[in-house]
């Protein structure tokens, strides 16, 4: 099986949302980045909206593995 590649993602934000996030993470033993994921995820999911695996990318655009 191939290992899926990341992509990195840099913003900026409040440093109050920055250590609610880190508690959360904590809370969970979860790193900051996939606490991120968690939430990204739980809220596409609530909103319907489908989430496109890098694989299932590549072969809708032509590329094959």
């Amino acid at each position: 099986m191939a290992t899926v590649k990341t992509a990195t993602l840099t913003f900026r934000i409040e440093p109050g949302l920055k250590e609610a996030l880190r508690i959360a993470a904590d809370l969970e033993h979860r790193s900051i980045a996939n606490m991120v994921e968690v939430l990204i995820r739980d809220h596409c999911e609530r909103q319907g909206i489908a989430i496109v695996h890098s694989e299932e990318a590549e072969n809708s655009n032509g590329a094959h593995s």
